[in-house]
């Protein structure tokens, strides 16, 4: 069985989070490294995809920098979207040489993963065919924007756990005008720390991989 390495990091500035996602993927494209995954938060900040529209981005750099949000344009498939305390974000580092060559498949086993989360919280959520992420009837509860480098993946997902939902007030959430929730809004009690253990387990068994904490 293949191994993936998860590591829990706390809150991580953007920047660092990136760069060190930089590194994971050089090395694991040269096979110094097993496969990876990331779970951490992130402090206030709101990215741009690569194939984002800048009108989704609701306020202007100076309110932005009022609010204690930073921006950050990058390579990820996707729209606009916030992270921010109480969310969890996952940055999966593998090579899917050794498990699919599909990224459509890739995106729905991640959505696969954060459904079954959710289950073991007593969340019923789901997909919207269509469109990619997490849904709880018709409101965003993850959102999905990825990207990959020679079968490498990077960047990954964001569940809103115990998020304040008032940040995402400033975008238009990946170009949609439908709402979001957190775990915390569906009545489920829970710290982000657990809901990331309990997300590498399913991890593991949706990628078939043997996870290993570091």
């Amino acid at each position: 069985m293949r191994k993936c390495c998860w590591r829990e990091l706390g809150r991580v500035e953007y920047g660092a989070a990136l760069e060190l996602q930089r590194n994971l993927v050089g090395r694991r494209q040269q096979g110094a490294v097993p496969d990876h995954l990331l779970l951490l938060e992130h402090p206030h900040v709101i990215t741009l995809g690569r194939n984002g529209h800048a009108e989704n981005l609701l306020a202007s750099q100076d309110l932005l920098r009022r609010a204690g949000i930073s921006f950050f344009p990058t390579d990820r498939g996707g729209d606009v979207t916030y992270h921010g305390p109480g969310q969890l974000v996952g940055y999966p580092i593998l090579d899917l040489r050794e498990w699919k060559r599909d990224v459509g498949a890739y995106v729905r086993a991640i959505e696969q993963v954060i459904i079954d989360t959710l289950a073991g919280y007593g969340i019923a959520a789901g997909r919207i065919p269509k469109l990619t992420g997490v849904w709880v009837e018709e409101r965003k509860i993850a959102a999905i924007g990825v990207h990959l480098s020679r079968w490498v993946t990077s960047h990954g997902f964001a569940l809103n756990v115990t998020t304040d939902l008032s940040y995402f007030q400033y975008i238009v959430p990946c170009g949609l005008t439908k709402p979001v929730t957190s775990m915390a809004q569906l009545g489920a009690r829970a710290t982000r720390e657990e809901v990331a253990r309990s997300l590498a387990e399913h991890f593991g068994r949706v990628f078939d991989c043997e996870m290993g904490e570091n």
